[in-house]
């Protein structure tokens, strides 16, 4: 059978299996709609002028059909099927190291502790040049940081530009382990803290494993820190939640279109501990398992949630095998907290004309009851019980901490500061934050704004069609008067990117534990929850609304 028609039946086998389920009445449509897609596929690859590759069209055919649903329904190919593994298992063959690829360059964002890429003396901000014979500026961008990755116990070598220098190393993989819990520790009056980052396969041990170790250590009180975790594995949700309430007792429903898929999730094992008070801390990027966990304590009343309104993902995904070892994760089933509530935030199915997707919390938020009577809302994510209000981040500093400028910037003060002092002591001030303006505005083409983007793409299109007369002056006028706007914009949100900037700079140094650890020292919301545990009446008092 040739290729082609190979990728033809696994087209046909992949629409099928999207469109199958719960469509039985419209098998008609259906297989006219397929017809109709695998005939035009036949007609592109044997008479289109030019040379097509049959899986490239495929993959943009099927990516763009499911940017219609929701952004949580992806189809991988055999790459991605073992990225997915990876984030799901938390294990893989690799050097440890994060980075992404732009412009036909590689460069190296972070590193993991102990890892091989560690051990090697590989640093965040490297360009990789060279893996093994492979030239990165030549290769295809999917994929190529799967070039890191292979079976441990084998060595690769890699060619590295770093401060304008070539450097030659070779670096032996090893099986890597990401521990969902990167910080732990004891604090102030008795109050253990333990921060996790994602629901893979070691959540719920690594947890019970902090948890029995700060209890061994005195603690009384707990602060659970999920913010900044995007979810993950909606059992592993479960179990934690297990360790704080009783056996059977109802965690999270799941409703689906197929029956078989909603299900009703209770706690399976006599719990670690029903009497210790905790407050959970949520943010805007806490989603999925973090609000299953924050949301059921919640609503059995165990928990004081304390932060910023979480996400509100709502949706559960399940992995399905398709053909030729590729595989799509598709949103199969909404689930709702013990008192009923959906959480979601985003309307994807009743998308606007304009593209924009509503919000359930627009037209009004429910209300529905805890376990002792408080009232909690559905939809718009887990509203905590002590909101800890920010300003609001302008589009100008999302883009900023998005930028190469932001991270360039970073990587030179690690270059110019060859130590800082420990996590539990570094903090930036007011000239730092003057610093990074500085460079920022001699730095600009590394930061610039969608609205830079579309005036210079005005420009462009004025002198393609000869109307840019004598307006050379005026534009760059007022593209200086914009540059020094947006730099203006940024004062608004000077705390947060301080906040950020202080983050990525004890990373370089000190890792992701590193970055817990100064936390635990300043964070603001860290001490309010601390404030609350070690008030027994305040904390009450919550509980109790």
């Amino acid at each position: 059978m040739s290729k082609i028609k190979k990728l033809i039946i696994g087209v046909f086998i992949t629409i099928s299996m999207l469109v199958s389920i719960g469509f039985q009445s419209d098998f008609f449509e259906i297989a006219k709609q397929i017809d109709i897609y695998t005939t035009l596929f036949k007609e592109l690859n044997m008479y289109y002028i030019d040379e097509v590759n049959p899986a490239k069209l495929t993959n943009n055919a099927v990516n763009h059909m499911l940017q219609n649903l929701d952004p949580y329904t992806r189809y991988y190919d055999e790459q991605g099927v073992e990225d997915a593994r990876i984030q799901s298992t938390g294990e893989y063959g690799g050097i440890g190291a994060i980075s992404t690829y732009k412009n036909k360059t590689l460069t190296i964002r972070e590193i993991l502790k102990n890892s091989p890429a560690e051990k090697s003396d590989i640093k965040p901000g490297d360009k990789i040049l060279k893996i093994d014979d492979i030239v990165i500026k030549d290769y295809d961008e999917k994929g190529v940081s799967a070039l890191f990755n292979g079976l441990p116990n084998t060595t690769l070598k890699l060619q590295i530009e770093r401060q304008s220098k070539k450097i030659d190393v070779e670096i032996t993989r090893k099986k890597v382990v990401v521990n969902p819990v990167p910080y732990y520790t004891m604090l102030a009056n008795n109050v253990g803290y333990i921060a996790f980052t994602k629901f893979n396969e070691k959540a719920a041990s690594e947890v019970k494993k902090a948890f029995l170790e700060l209890k061994e250590e005195g603690m009384q009180k707990l602060i659970i820190d999920v913010r900044g975790n995007p979810g993950g594995l909606l059992m592993e949700a479960v179990k934690i939640t297990n360790f704080f309430i009783p056996k059977d007792k109802i965690v999270v429903i799941t409703k689906a279109k197929v029956e078989k898929w909603s299900n009703t999730f209770k706690t399976r094992q006599e719990p670690l501990d029903l009497e210790i008070p905790i407050t959970i801390l949520v943010n805007n990027r806490s989603a999925s398992a973090s609000e299953i966990l924050a949301g059921s304590l919640q609503d059995y009343d165990r928990a004081v949630i304390v932060g910023e309104r979480s996400f509100g993902k709502g949706l559960v995904q399940r992995y399905r095998e398709l053909s030729y070892g590729t595989q799509m994760k598709i949103t199969i089933s909404k689930y709702y907290t013990p008192s009923g509530r959906c959480i979601q935030e985003l309307d994807y199915t009743n998308r606007k004309d304009d593209r924009t997707i509503p919000k359930f919390s627009d037209a009004g938020r429910e209300t529905y009851k805890t376990e002792i009577g408080r009232t909690v809302y559905g939809g718009g994510g887990i509203l905590p019980d002590i909101e800890i209000k920010k300003t609001p981040t302008t589009e100008t500093t999302k883009t900023l901490l998005k930028s190469e400028a932001f991270f360039n910037y970073v990587t030179n003060y690690f270059y110019k500061n060859t130590t800082i002092s420990t996590p539990s002591t570094f903090v930036l001030n007011e000239s730092d934050f003057s610093l990074l303006k500085n460079y920022l505005s001699k730095n600009n083409k590394d930061f610039e704004t969608p609205t830079e983007t579309k005036f210079k793409l005005a420009k462009e299109k004025a002198v393609s069609e000869n109307l840019d007369g004598n307006f050379a002056k005026t534009y760059t006028e007022l593209l200086e008067k914009i540059e020094e706007e947006k730099l203006k914009e940024l004062d608004k949100n000077n705390n947060e990117i301080l906040h950020k900037l202080t983050e990525e700079i004890v990373k370089r140094y000190y890792y992701e534990e590193g970055v817990y650890m100064q936390k635990a020292k300043f964070d603001t919301t860290i001490i309010k929850a601390m404030s609350i545990l070690n008030s027994t009446e305040e904390y009450t008092l919550i509980l109790k609304k």
